[in-house]
């Protein structure tokens, strides 16, 4: 198994996460190198990432929800991304995709517009993405309030996904103070082995995110 990734990419994090979870055994290549860029592009020309490459199985797949469930098909481990009960699973893809497009996405388009040159900035989309967040905060916040992880009792695909992104959007439009049970089942998740791997990996280039001055 090959991972093409970067160590600031809130996608990136959500398939380490369940990389570690499991302790699967993998290479890691970061797209800092030219000649791991190019390799990427080769496999993957949209030119997203993560992507990974399974050699053995002559198999390329980008997409991190779909990486995961791969994963969890191609090499099982304690930590099972997918329900098998299929009221549970249903609700596992539920979260995942409330995070990734209520809350990754708004949140990434934030920090895009933080890093074009300011005569092309967009106050307007920004304002929109901020509201968008505040609204998935609070739906949210209601959502999991009875729960230890984001679909259930169990560490799951959702969790992997809120990870990253909440602890992203926290950063451009702080939860804490407003969203208490966000905000504890951040710390939960931040406490969490394999998340807080993660998050040491990305020191040395957390200067590089445009709000670390302000994230700290």
């Amino acid at each position: 198994m090959i991972l093409y990734y970067h160590p600031l990419s809130s996608y990136c994090w959500k398939v380490l996460i369940a990389l570690y979870e499991n302790g699967t055994a993998f290479e890691p290549r970061m797209l800092e190198e030219p000649s791991v860029a190019e390799a990427w592009m080769a496999l993957w020309p949209l030119g997203k990432f993560p992507v990974l490459r399974d050699e053995a199985r002559d198999r390329t797949l980008g997409e991190a929800s779909i990486i995961i469930e791969y994963l969890d098909r191609c090499a099982p481990g304690p930590f099972r991304p997918i329900p098998q009960d299929a009221d549970a699973a249903i609700e596992t893809r539920l979260m995942d995709r409330l995070f990734d497009n209520y809350v990754m996405t708004p949140m990434q388009a934030i920090v895009a517009d933080r890093l074009r040159p300011e005569e092309a900035r967009d106050p307007h989309g920004v304002g929109e993405a901020r509201r968008m967040l505040g609204k998935a905060y609070a739906l949210l916040e209601e959502r999991i309030a009875d729960r230890r992880w984001a679909a259930g009792e169990d560490l799951t695909l959702a969790d992997c996904a809120a990870a990253p992104a909440l602890f992203y959007a926290d950063k451009v439009e702080p939860m804490r103070g407003g969203f208490p049970i966000l905000s504890a089942y951040l710390d939960r998740l931040a406490a969490r082995d394999s998340f807080a791997r993660v998050l040491r990996e990305k020191e040395p280039w957390w200067p590089n995110f445009p709000f670390a001055d302000e994230a700290g």
